[in-house]
């Protein structure tokens, strides 16, 4: 099991902090706006907290929604749905048998870090499109890592990761996070 709680704190911080003027800026996030990709990580966090749950459904069966509205209290609602999805991270069930997340199925340890990935990675987005600091601890970040490095080595995925950008070897590991799903970490 690994703890989701810091990076869904962080993430739900930068929200917060997400301004009515910022929403319609760019992302690093080459099709989504601020708001688009506040939406994402609104929808992200209900679809992996059933998947952690078991509780397969609409939630957990479709892909995400590019474009979706944001709820009128996403200020609250967003960074209280983080923090269920790092509690329903937290039961031990939540990593065995099972899952599935966007209409893929898979084990439950690999759904667990796909949502610990989501939360890391558009923790960041946010933060470099409104012009916050993004950082979490080095335990998320050595569990983040290898999962990112063998997505990187696949090429990149449509949707997910464009090609990654060099960052150096000594780099600060969010740095090569960062620069291995095809976003420039020096963007901050």
């Amino acid at each position: 099991m690994i703890d989701l709680t810091p990076a869904c704190q962080r993430t739900a911080e930068v929200l917060m902090n997400v301004t009515d003027a910022q929403l319609n800026g760019r992302t690093p996030c080459q099709k989504l706006s601020l708001r688009d990709l506040v939406g994402h990580v609104g929808g992200l966090t209900l679809a992996f907290t059933a998947a952690a749950k078991k509780e397969f459904g609409e939630l957990t069966d479709t892909p995400p929604v590019e474009g979706a509205p944001l709820d009128d209290d996403w200020r609250t609602a967003y960074p209280r749905r983080l923090a269920e999805l790092a509690r329903a991270w937290g039961e031990p069930a939540a990593w065995e048998g099972m899952s599935r997340a966007g209409g893929v199925d898979f084990p439950g340890e690999m759904a667990g870090i796909v949502a610990l990935t989501e939360v890391v990675i558009h923790g960041w987005d946010l933060a470099a499109a409104s012009g916050q600091d993004y950082n979490v601890d080095p335990a998320t970040l050595d569990a983040v890592l290898p999962h990112v490095t063998a997505i990187a080595a696949e090429g990149p995925v449509e949707g997910l990761f464009g090609p990654a950008v060099p960052v150096a070897d000594d780099a600060p590991t969010l740095d090569r996070v960062i620069g291995l799903t095809g976003r420039d970490p020096a963007r901050r």
